[in-house]
């Protein structure tokens, strides 16, 4: 792309915002590999750990020093860019980076599909719920500062914080003391396939993944029970369902 440059102090400024561009991904790449090999080293939990403080610490110095480039103030740790949007643009924002977030999950599928077929891309994809699922329980705890145990009401709290909810539309029913049922009401993957006359997509070896792990990383105690999820068959007002309980003596 670079053909006639030297070096990266010698490029045109198409090539020089060009290259921003990358570097944005190779921080993000960089960062991900330093959480991947520290998990490895030492294991999820301490990882996890390791992982917000410097993520904190990384994204103050980085995002003090974009705001005295670009002029624009921090306030409390958010861009006053953010803070400075109309409410139905911020929102936008929001729901734009869910769906960058599925897109990105989608084309990794693809690509590994692509190139190997169905079955190693079904094996990747569970392989990384399994990673993915307490990572974003860890975010979302702390987010919302959850205890130790917050029990199944903290765990209802937190299905409402994840990627999915900003995309989805789910709902939790049949509540008892020491359980409900959450659902899975319309999957923009799903919904998109079904408008292509497809079948469901099977997801339920993923969703076996991503449910027991993110419950079980909000609180050691959930267990979870899958009621029905593809290529189950069920019935038109969800696509998957999951039962969690609360098991004191764990």
């Amino acid at each position: 792309m670079f053909s006639d440059s030297q070096d990266a102090n010698d490029l045109s400024h198409e090539e020089n915002a060009r290259f921003i561009v990358d570097l944005f991904h190779r921080i993000t790449m960089h960062h991900a590999l330093w959480f991947t090999e520290v998990r490895h080293q030492m294991g999820q939990e301490k990882a996890l750990e390791m992982l917000h403080d410097a993520t904190t610490k990384s994204y103050g110095i980085q995002m003090k020093h974009l705001a005295g480039l670009l002029g624009f103030s921090m306030v409390d740790g958010v861009p006053s860019p953010l803070l400075e949007m109309e409410p139905e643009k911020l929102n936008a924002l929001k729901t734009r980076m869910a769906k960058n977030w599925l897109v990105g999950d989608g084309v990794w599928f693809q690509t590994v599909e692509k190139e190997e077929g169905m079955n190693e891309a079904k094996r990747c994809n569970d392989s990384c719920w399994a990673h993915f699922s307490p990572f974003e329980a860890h975010s979302i705890r702390n987010i919302l500062n959850l205890t130790e145990h917050p029990g199944l009401e903290g765990l209802k709290k937190a299905l409402g914080f994840r990627v999915y909810a900003c995309i989805n539309s789910q709902s939790v029913v049949e509540e008892t003391v020491d359980s409900f049922v959450f659902q899975m009401n319309k999957c923009r993957v799903q919904d998109a396939r079904k408008r292509k006359a497809l079948p469901d997509y099977p997801c339920k070896s993923a969703g076996l993944v991503e449910y027991s792990y993110f419950a079980r990383a909000i609180d050691s105690r959930i267990q979870t029970t899958c009621i029905g999820c593809p290529p189950d068959k069920h019935p038109a007002d969800w696509y998957c369902a999951w039962k969690f309980s609360l098991n004191e003596s764990h």
